[in-house]
């Protein structure tokens, strides 16, 4: 095909009706501008598509039925039929308002287009359910202790270290003296250095690491300002911290631990902190942030041949 994009034949499953519009979006820079038309028209009326032949839908979009037939199949189904069982499902879905079918834990037999449609969904709503519960008064006063801040510090261990580390190399990119420790003797004797002009910030999902509660601890009592991003906001964590964020405690499944479901939401939130932090701090972010681009421009650009 042009533009080296694979075709799935019969055979192969069909992606359910809710990941229709997902895969026009990601397939139509590949498809000719045809068969684009035709991508174009069963995502933006489903309804009306699911009601038309081949045909019909081939005079509708300008194109053939050739055409038709191989968008289809493009796009995941073994034939138009298919694809128009595909249209009326998420017509109907959308006409009663109701959420896909596709909360259900994720079993060991699941084909992997159900994998994805059900971890798809999952983060969806851990992200929008976290956004709901994010106290943005509590944000913007954490925001406010960073930016302010002589040196940060962040706290987390397993997944929450690794959102640790994310947040570190942010804050590092726009000119603040951060730090992740996920080593809980070097966190502590790290903490005991703080001071009223430091910012602590601890990450566990649980709100009762006590790799991750000790050095916050210690930090809080030498005076830093502390945060807490945690799960479960009435936990020992939220003794040490004087602001608080909560993130989404999704649902767990053998095959979908909390590690993976927390992650997650822990990355909104540091996205949401980084973002305010350079809003704050612009006039010194945006040059820090461009030294860094062009510090490492060079490993980007191809090598002479």
């Amino acid at each position: 095909m042009t533009h080296e994009v694979k075709e799935i034949f019969a055979g192969d499953t069909p992606p359910p009706p809710a990941a229709l519009a997902a895969k026009v979006r990601t397939l139509a820079p590949s498809m000719t501008r045809s068969m684009q038309r035709v991508a174009e028209a069963v995502a933006g009326d489903p309804a009306g598509c699911a009601a038309l032949t081949v045909t019909g839908l081939a005079e509708l979009t300008g194109t053939s039925e050739a055409t038709v037939v191989r968008t289809a199949r493009l796009l995941g189904y073994p034939g138009y039929r298919d694809l128009r069982l595909a249209l009326a499902g998420l017509a109907a879905q959308q006409q009663s308002g109701r959420a896909p079918a596709v909360t259900a834990d994720i079993a060991v037999d699941d084909p992997l287009p159900d994998v994805v449609a059900k971890l798809a969904y999952d983060e969806q709503q851990t992200l929008a359910d976290t956004a709901a519960a994010l106290d943005t008064v509590q944000l913007g006063a954490a925001v406010g202790a960073l930016a302010a801040a002589r040196r940060i510090d962040v706290y987390g261990v397993g997944a929450s270290g690794l959102v640790a580390q994310d947040l570190t190399q942010k804050l590092l990119r726009i000119g603040l003296m951060a730090h992740a420790h996920n080593d809980p003797h070097l966190a502590v004797t790290n903490a005991v250095q703080l001071r009223a002009k430091d910012v602590a910030i601890a990450i566990t999902h649980s709100g009762s690491t006590g790799d991750v509660i000790e050095p916050l601890r210690v930090a809080f009592e030498h005076g830093a300002t502390t945060v807490a991003i945690t799960g479960r906001p009435d936990g020992p964590v939220s003794q040490y911290a004087d602001h608080v964020l909560t993130t989404s405690t999704a649902r767990e499944s053998e095959l979908r631990p909390a590690a993976m479901s927390s992650r997650t939401s822990q990355l909104l939130v540091v996205d949401c902190l980084f973002i305010g932090v350079a809003q704050r701090t612009y006039e010194t972010a945006a040059p820090a942030l461009s030294a860094s681009y062009e510090a490492l421009a060079h490993r980007h650009r191809s090598a002479p041949r």
